[in-house]
């Protein structure tokens, strides 16, 4: 058996049960680890759903350039996904997401563009901004926006929720994810609340991102929105693709927790993850200290691999800049 391209391999990623960082804790505790993708993260799978659904919609034309705002995984999905369909790429990101992320894409054959991070969302020199720009001024382009492209969503709907659900044989008890886009969270929390409504979903947010704030009380509030460093979670918007109905409760974790239980995962569990696996671990874990049963089963997806984090949390000297060794 052979696959004709490597998007063709994405998809039934492993649970590996946690043994060592949930000392003293009741129940099961499984990792989904979606670095077994092959562009290493879970944003593969709904890359590849958005340039497909585009493509039945006609929205993305044989020798297109697709443009898309990304930290980084993302735009490694999208760029598998383009070789094989024969799409150009241009990435727009912000320039605190790790150069590993940068030079990666760069190695795909995208073309990256660097914006700064500490900027307002409808400021001309965001990294949402700079994307939508590059789409309105390059001919026969496709810009996914995978905040607002329910395609995302979808994608963890028909796929990750079910991988899952059989995965744990339906005792699945509770999911926990952190959550960006909300895509990954929100799909798959749909989809296994529909096989039992009493699957509880907990939401793993950053301090600095309004989700928080948002699901307790329902208020946008610009006083949360500060800059962090951890990749890949949190937001200074609200991405259609967060569906707060599907997510039961909030927990925010800081930089340096999620960035420390990281490498723990490293050299205890041999997983070998990305920062916000961390922040995952890291709240999914105080959640379960007070709550979890010995009967309960809770799923944890780790999205992403450690490879794109090396010149930051794998890096002891980094580490030790910010005060966190």
């Amino acid at each position: 058996m052979y696959f004709n391209h490597i998007i063709d391999t994405l998809g039934n990623t492993p649970l590996v049960k946690l043994n060592k960082v949930t000392d003293g804790i009741k129940g099961t505790i499984l990792a989904k680890v979606e670095y077994f993708n092959p562009g290493n993260s879970v944003k593969d799978r709904m890359a590849l759903r958005m340039i497909e659904d585009a493509e039945k919609a006609g929205l993305l034309k044989p020798g297109g350039t697709i443009i898309e705002g990304t930290s980084g995984n993302t735009g490694m999905g999208l760029a598998l996904a383009a070789i094989a369909k024969g799409y150009k790429t241009v990435f727009v990101m912000s320039d605190k997401q790790s150069k590993e992320k940068q030079d990666i894409l760069r190695a795909v054959g995208a073309e990256v563009v660097v914006c700064p991070v500490d900027v307002a969302p409808d400021d001309p020199r965001s990294y949402y901004s700079v994307a939508r720009r590059l789409n309105q001024e390059t001919p026969n382009s496709f810009y996914p926006n995978q905040y607002d492209n329910l395609s995302n969503t979808a994608a963890h709907y028909e796929a990750t929720g079910p991988e899952i659900w059989q995965g744990t044989d339906g005792q699945i008890t509770h999911l926990a994810a952190g959550v960006g886009t909300g895509g990954t969270i929100c799909g798959s929390s749909k989809y296994l609340k529909e096989q039992n409504s009493k699957i509880f979903t907990l939401g793993i947010d950053t301090y600095g991102s309004v989700f928080k704030k948002y699901k307790e009380t329902g208020i946008f509030d610009p006083n949360e929105i500060y800059p962090y460093k951890t990749e890949g979670i949190g937001e200074d918007i609200l991405p259609k693709n967060v569906d707060f109905s599907v997510i039961d409760q909030f927990i925010k974790v800081t930089d340096k927790d999620a960035a420390l239980m990281t490498r723990r995962l490293a050299k205890e569990e041999g997983l070998f993850v990305g920062w916000s696996c961390g922040s995952a671990v890291f709240g999914a874990l105080e959640y379960a200290r007070e709550h979890l049963a010995e009967s309960d089963t809770m799923v944890i997806i780790l999205p992403d691999h450690g490879t794109r984090y090396l010149g930051k949390i794998y890096n002891d000297d980094w580490m030790r800049a910010q005060g966190w060794l």
